[in-house]
């Protein structure tokens, strides 16, 4: 066979190989959205503050839903800028559209994670995953009929969900506010043939968040960044920027989302501080995301 017959079929297979190794590294697309790189997609989809979208090929969860239109509620005595009212922002889009899910999944029942309008908004048969038996009777007693909870290996169309731990807030939050911080979780996803996909939760950087980045080695990661704080407290109940480099260094090849952000007053850290951050720490930034409220990825 001569070289000029061989040629084409020498450029496709290396157009192939070319092809499979962008598929698996993954690319930035013009609408910031990282294309897509296994075998079958899993997306997430910023909504606002920690209300998040994440869907495993046709089954989608709504995590977390705050659904109150803007400056609805009072923030809380003794919080940051206590003086304001809370959502800051309105909904990127319609109830509507928001609530088009095919499961909820709530890691705790602080306001801004289950609030009054989601109770109203959100249809009462659709399944819905609590931390534990508490948080799911609470659940029910607002009229929902299919609320379980999520723990070790829960599937759900075919996606496993395991609940992992947190603290939410530094031992010096904790100490003082404690019973009011009280229990939260977060959740990793899992299926075969799909990225497995980490959603930390309203947590700080601690052994939880350690010990689940090294059992589950998840290839996307969801943190709650807003840097949230009490006056008179030192440290935060979620994490920050300090806290993302954390996760960063220990996942160096894990995609990492940052959630939890310009949504309510005592959140000190914005998305534009977050952003500077990561240049000055040279992280490439189509590998931490920063998503505007609305904005999706599909990995």
């Amino acid at each position: 066979m001569s070289l000029r017959s061989l040629a084409p079929k020498l450029f496709g297979i290396i157009a192939a190989v070319s092809l499979s190794a962008c598929a698996a590294l993954g690319t930035q697309t013009e609408s910031g959205t990282v294309a897509a790189q296994g075998a079958h997609p899993v997306s997430f989809e910023q909504i606002r503050n920690a209300t998040v979208k994440v869907s495993y090929g046709d089954t989608t969860f709504l995590i977390d839903p705050m659904l109150a239109e803007k400056e609805t509620y009072p923030t809380a005595p003794g919080a940051f800028n206590d003086h304001l009212r809370n959502p800051r922002v309105d909904l990127p889009t319609s109830i509507d559209k928001v609530i088009e899910a095919d499961a909820v999944i709530v890691t705790h029942l602080h306001f801004d994670h289950w609030d009054e309008a989601a109770k109203k908004h959100i249809p009462k048969d659709i399944p819905i995953f609590a931390q534990n038996p508490e948080d799911a009777e609470k659940i029910r007693e607002a009229g929902f009929r299919d609320v379980r909870v999520f723990g070790e290996g829960t599937e759900f169309n075919g996606v496993r969900l395991t609940k992992t731990s947190g603290q939410h807030g530094s031992d010096a939050a904790m100490a003082v506010r404690g019973p009011q911080l009280g229990k939260v979780s977060g959740v990793v996803f899992q299926r075969p043939g799909f990225k497995t996909l980490y959603l930390a939760g309203d947590t700080v950087w601690n052994r939880h968040v350690e010990t689940a980045l090294a059992t589950y080695r998840p290839e996307v990661i969801v943190l709650n960044t807003g840097y949230v704080r009490f006056k008179g407290l030192d440290g935060a109940i979620i994490m920050g920027k300090e806290d993302l480099l954390k996760a960063s260094r220990a996942a160096p090849t894990a995609y990492i989302i940052a959630s939890h952000m310009d949504a309510l007053s005592h959140a000190t850290q914005s998305r534009k501080e977050l952003a500077e951050f990561i240049a000055e720490k040279q992280l490439d930034p189509k590998r931490v995301l920063i998503p505007e409220d609305g904005q999706s990825y599909t990995f």
